[in-house]
C-alpha cells in the first residue's frame, strides 16, 4: 500500500467524501468504521472509480481496548499509515442531568479516548519516520459552551486543545496535525444526535465541501482550520468581546430551536 490513509468513521458525511478525495489522488486506504455494509459499498465504489487499494476494518471505536486492537490489526498486517483522519465521532441532545449518563461516557470514549489513543499510537510510528500527516475532525463547538449539546461542546474543546498543544510538539518532525472545526455540516450527525428539523442545520454546509477544504488544509499542515469564513469571523473577531454567559445563552436558543 502507498500513502496510505487510516481512516476512522469513514461508511458516511465528511468520512466518505475525505476517503473518496483520498483515492482521487492515487493514494490507498484502511477505511474504519461500525456499519460493514456501508464499508464495503464504499470500498467497491472506490476501486471501481479510482482503482486503488481499499482494505476495510468493523471497528466499534466507542468500544474499551478496540483502538489498540485496530493499532494491532493494521500492523500485523504490515500497512504503513501516512495520513490518519480521525473522524469517528457522535452529538447528543439534552441538558446534561437528564441525559443517560452512559450515553455520554460512550461519546467521551468515541469523540476523546479512540482519538487521543489513535493519535498516540500512528503519531509515534510517523515521528520515527519523519512522516505523516493527522486530521482530526473537531468542531466550532470546541470553542463555545454548548448548553444542551455539553458534552458533545466539551469533547470538541478537547480536540482544539489537543491538536493546538501537539502542533507545537511536533515542530520539525515532519509530522503535522490539523483541527477541522466546521459549523454544522449536512451528514447524520443531527439526526442522531436528535437534531432532525432543527434550525440550527438550515443552510449547513456540504459534507463534500467541507472534506474537500478540510483535506487541502490538512495537506498545508494547517494547526487549526474552521471551514466557514463567518464562523472564522464569530470565534475570532467577535467571540473575545462577548461574555461567556451571553455566548451561553446564544447557543442554548439555537440548540432548542
Amino acid at each position: 500500500m502507498k500513502n496510505t490513509a487510516l481512516l476512522t468513521g469513514a461508511s458516511s458525511g465528511i468520512g466518505k467524501e475525505l476517503a473518496k478525495i483520498h483515492a482521487s489522488k492515487g493514494r490507498d486506504l484502511i477505511l474504519v468504521a461500525r456499519r460493514l455494509e456501508l464499508l464495503q459499498q464504499l470500498q467497491a465504489e472506490i476501486i471501481e472509480k479510482y482503482k486503488v487499494q481499499v482494505e476495510i476494518i468493523q471497528k466499534d471505536l466507542s468500544v474499551v481496548g478496540s483502538s489498540q486492537e485496530l493499532y494491532d490489526e493494521v500492523t500485523a498486517k504490515g500497512w504503513q499509515v501516512d495520513y490518519l483522519f480521525n473522524n469517528a465521532g457522535f452529538g447528543g441532545k439534552g441538558a446534561f442531568l437528564d441525559r443517560d449518563l452512559e450515553a455520554d461516557v460512550e461519546m467521551v470514549r468515541l469523540n476523546v479516548m479512540a482519538l487521543l489513543k489513535l493519535t498516540h499510537l500512528f503519531g509515534k510510528d510517523m515521528k520515527a519516520r519523519g512522516k505523516g500527516k493527522i486530521l482530526q475532525t473537531a468542531s466550532t463547538a470546541g470553542f463555545l459552551p454548548g448548553p444542551y449539546q455539553n458534552t458533545y461542546f466539551a469533547t470538541k474543546a478537547f480536540v482544539v486543545s489537543h491538536t493546538q498543544g501537539l502542533a507545537h510538539e511536533l515542530k520539525g518532525t515532519g509530522v503535522t496535525v490539523t483541527a477541522l472545526c466546521p459549523g454544522p455540516v449536512a451528514t447524520e450527525f443531527a439526526q442522531v444526535a436528535g437534531f432532525g428539523g432543527s434550525k440550527m442545520f438550515d443552510g449547513a454546509a456540504s459534507a463534500y465541501k467541507t472534506a474537500f477544504k478540510a483535506y487541502n488544509a490538512t495537506e498545508k499542515g494547517k494547526t487549526i482550520f474552521i471551514s466557514e469564513l463567518q464562523y472564522a469571523f464569530l470565534i475570532k473577531i467577535l467571540m473575545p468581546f462577548m461574555p461567556t454567559s451571553i455566548t451561553a445563552a446564544i447557543i442554548a436558543k439555537m440548540q432548542q430551536s
